[in-house]
């Protein structure tokens, strides 16, 4: 329950766009919940559903002018009293209005006056979506701390499809449950590597992946709604995707090579609380990288020697401090789940991580995908969760099962300093960890 289980005044603003018929039922989930919700829907907006629906349905009086109740400041009031904000659907109008803090109707002052938590819901074409003015416009909200959930990558009203269609309710509804609950990340240290590493052929090719690092986004940008404090080392993620990572308390490191993301992670995790090793790593690098572009011309087809990589989550683990956390993801291609399932604990055992993400991949699923399926397995191996579903569904799901870890970990940890009638005071021997991982040899 939102703001758990307390009575929460929400304020929803609405502007012009079709997908306002969805937010009738946003509105209405966030009523029955039992909160305190008031519709400010713009003139444009009221083309798309009218005024009566919204009184019904939030049990307000609904106006969209700032000269009603002068009396009572209505138009700095509501901003003022509101403990959420939340404008669904946003076009790219609004947000372009809001960027510049327009303040020309109800809606607009409202904004401008919170000091309470604002979501957007953004819901537009696709090329309007990808536009660089819209773009820049998001950059900026983040950068203020405003929140986004969504779009989506799906139909749009026209008949194509792409990104900038708004999120669904429910969703909607658990971005904002997520807002007003106290974060259980507080003050928690996370570093999280997202994307694929790039290793140099010649000046002009390199072996790679298909990684988007889409999913180490999505890890990043839910850590830090929960409260973290975020770094995330980028291993050639394209801008689109980035910006969903634009939030004051997440900072990133760019890298390129997998040596590269080996020095940021080793460094970076020192002070970290929690290593989330996402991003897809070159097993392999060429002995010799070529100063000049390989060609043709040179004769015959060049031999490429290749030498293997660091295992970096598995150095990361051996070197894990008391208390520190290091989850590792691996994807699979395999016959069945049965085979993923027993070749992820193979992978955790040898790599001596606390949480290990499995997921099967394809040449149509996992990698550059907008959705994700996996299956989390705690320590010793057993399955501590599954989901399914948008890559920062499936980031709650994954934070869900390590916020609980972390405060098992932290709880075995306490009571190893409480005297105990055990010959060695309760305490473990010297280098092992809570969950026994870290007794197993890396996997190099």
């Amino acid at each position: 329950m939102l703001g758990q289980n307390r009575d929460v005044n929400i304020v929803v603003g609405v502007t012009g766009g079709i997908a306002a018929y969805k937010t009738v039922h946003l509105v209405r989930l966030l009523t029955k919940g039992g909160h305190d919700v008031t519709v400010v829907p713009t003139e444009d907006a009221l083309r798309f559903v009218g005024l009566p629906t919204w009184e019904a349905i939030s049990r307000h009086p609904v106006t969209t002018s700032v000269h009603d109740d002068v009396a009572k400041v209505r138009h700095v009031a509501l901003g003022q009293a509101a403990e959420l904000v939340i404008v669904a659907p946003a076009t790219a109008n609004s947000i372009a209005k809001i960027t510049a803090g327009l303040a020309d109707d109800l809606l607009g002052t409202t904004v401008l006056a919170t000091e309470a938590p604002v979501l957007l819901a953004p819901a537009m074409h696709a090329e309007m979506w990808r536009n660089r003015a819209t773009q820049a416009n998001i950059a900026t909200l983040r950068e203020r701390g405003v929140h986004l959930v969504g779009p989506a990558d799906g139909e749009l009203a026209g008949g194509d499809s792409g990104p900038g269609r708004m999120s669904e309710p429910e969703e909607i509804f658990a971005a904002a449950q997520a807002l007003l609950t106290p974060g259980d990340l507080a003050g928690v240290r996370v570093v999280v590597s997202a994307g694929g590493t790039r290793e140099p052929i010649d000046p002009v090719r390199f072996l790679g992946n298909r990684s988007s690092g889409r999913q180490g986004v999505a890890l990043a940008a839910e850590a830090a709604a929960r409260g973290a404090e975020v770094t995330l080392v980028s291993a050639h993620i394209s801008g689109d995707v980035l910006a969903e990572a634009r939030h004051p308390s997440i900072r990133i490191v760019p890298v390129g090579a997998a040596a590269d993301l080996a020095e940021a992670m080793t460094r970076e995790s020192e002070v970290a609380d929690v290593v989330v090793m996402a991003a897809a790593v070159a097993d392999y690098r060429p002995v010799q990288v070529s100063e000049r572009k390989l060609t043709k011309e040179g004769g015959g087809v060049p031999a490429i020697e290749l030498i293997e990589n660091e295992d970096i989550v598995a150095s990361l683990a051996a070197a894990r401090r008391p208390g520190q956390l290091v989850v590792g993801f691996a994807a699979e291609t395999p016959e069945d789940q049965a085979e993923m399932l027993a070749r992820a604990r193979g992978k955790q055992q040898r790599k001596g991580v606390d949480v290990l993400v499995v997921n099967e991949v394809g040449w149509e699923r996992g990698f550059e995908s907008v959705e994700n399926a996996v299956h989390i397995l705690g320590p010793g191996g057993v399955e501590a969760g599954a989901a399914s579903g948008s890559k920062r569904a499936v980031a709650a799901a994954i934070w869900d099962v390590i916020a609980e870890e972390r405060v098992l970990n932290l709880s075995q940890q306490h009571s190893t300093l409480i005297p105990s009638s055990d010959p060695a005071g309760g305490r473990r021997p010297e280098g092992a960890s809570p969950g026994g991982a870290h007794d197993h040899p890396a996997d190099r």
